[in-house]
């Protein structure tokens, strides 16, 4: 057993309060590399990473992303090339790329949690303006965005659900 990665896993939380200190170009990189090792359908890399580094860029980005509540100093936008995924012949709904953005996501969260880095995943933005923003592409379109930074000292209380079902609730063993 690897408690390592089991203690990575763990420790991991989404930050919501970040310090004004820069992510180094290296450490960028290594998060970026990571997304490389996570599962893909098919390996065929249906998706796209855009980096943001720029300060008035990432507030164009934080002033039409109400989810962004923490103020990054770099993101990692990641998108699908849905011409891509046409060019395969997926099949109309086909859940595919969107589980190759949970895997990839997932991945890059851990990669920075392991170089000491802060991070936390938006979905709530308009595609359509980070889409104009970074002048992407047609058909590539941003689906969701990794906040990247430095952890300030005091961070906001955990958002806990009162009432709710335990996480043993959550999990059914087979039948027999």
């Amino acid at each position: 057993m690897n408690e390592t990665v089991l203690h990575a896993i763990r420790t991991r939380r989404v930050t919501r309060a970040m310090t004004d200190a820069p992510v180094e170009r290296d450490q960028l990189k290594t998060i970026l590399d990571s997304a490389r090792y996570a599962p893909h359908a098919g390996n065929r890399r249906l998706h796209r990473y855009v980096a943001i580094t720029n300060p008035a860029l990432l507030r164009a980005v934080r002033m039409v992303s109400p989810g962004m509540l923490q103020r990054p100093t770099a993101a990692v936008v990641v998108c699908v090339d849905w011409e891509r995924v046409n060019s395969y012949d997926f099949p109309p709904g086909n859940a595919g790329p969107y589980i190759d953005i949970g895997m990839a996501t997932a991945t890059m969260l851990l990669a920075a949690h392991s170089i000491g880095l802060a991070a936390g995943p938006v979905t709530s933005f308009s595609r359509t303006a980070v889409a104009t923003i970074l002048n992407l592409p047609t058909g590539v379109r941003p689906e969701l965005i990794i906040c990247l930074g430095h952890a300030a000292a005091t961070q906001p209380p955990a958002m806990r659900r009162r009432g709710g079902p335990t996480w043993e609730d959550l999990i059914q063993w087979e039948r027999g």
